[in-house]
C-alpha cells in the first residue's frame, strides 16, 4: 500500500520546482493526458506538448501563489490540458463540432488568458534581449539567469568591484526596458 500525498505538499513542491514532486505530477497524470489528446484527433507529440504546456500553467500559478484549488490538482491538470487542447484543435480548424461535457471541467480560462499574456511577454523580452547587444546581455543573463554573485560578475567582466559591476546591471537593465517597451508597443 502506498502513502497518500498530500495535495497541497505537492503544489508547495512544484512552487520549489521539486524534481521529485515534478515526477510524482508527471507519473499519476501523464497517462490521462495522453489518452484524451489521443482519444480527440492527437498524437503521442501533441499529448506531450500539452501535457508540458499544462505544467507549465501549473506551476506559475503555484509559484505564485495564485492557484487555490476547489478540486483535485488531477482535475485541474485535465481541465486545463483539455482547454489547451481544444484551442489547439480550435486553431488548426480540426474541430467544429461543439464540446460534449463541457459543464464537467472546472473553469480554468482566466488561467490560460493569463499563461497566453506572458508567454508574448516572455517573446517581446527575448527580442529585446536579442537587441541589446553586449556585454549587457551576458552581464544580466550571468545575474539572472545564472544566479552568480556580484564579485563574481565583476571579476569575470573586468570590473574593478562589486558596485561597478552592479551600477553597470543597472544601466544595461534599464536599455533593456527601453528596448522592451519599445518593442511592446510595436506589438500592439
Amino acid at each position: 500500500m502506498k502513502p497518500e500525498i498530500n495535495e497541497s505538499d505537492l503544489l508547495e513542491g512544484l512552487a520549489r520546482n521539486d524534481r521529485n514532486t515534478v515526477e510524482t505530477l508527471y507519473k499519476q497524470n501523464y497517462n490521462m493526458v495522453q489518452a484524451y489528446i489521443l482519444n480527440n484527433n492527437g498524437t503521442t507529440d501533441d499529448a506531450r506538448d500539452i501535457f508540458q504546456e499544462t505544467m507549465i500553467v501549473l506551476y506559475e500559478k503555484a509559484k505564485g501563489g495564485e492557484l487555490e484549488l476547489n478540486c483535485q490538482i488531477k482535475t485541474y491538470i485535465y481541465s486545463v490540458s483539455r482547454r489547451i487542447w481544444l484551442k489547439k484543435l480550435q486553431q488548426l480548424q480540426r474541430f467544429g463540432a461543439p464540446v460534449e461535457n463541457m459543464e464537467d471541467t472546472v473553469p480554468v480560462e482566466e488561467d490560460l488568458e493569463d499563461h497566453d499574456r506572458k508567454n508574448e511577454a516572455f517573446g517581446v523580452m527575448e527580442k529585446a534581449l536579442g537587441h541589446l547587444g553586449e556585454p549587457c546581455k551576458s552581464l544580466l543573463e550571468a545575474y539572472y539567469i545564472h544566479k552568480k554573485p556580484m564579485n563574481e560578475i565583476a571579476e569575470s567582466f573586468g570590473y574593478t568591484n562589486a558596485d561597478n559591476a552592479k551600477n553597470q546591471k543597472y544601466k544595461c537593465l534599464m536599455r533593456l526596458k527601453k528596448l522592451f517597451f519599445a518593442q511592446y508597443k510595436k506589438e500592439d
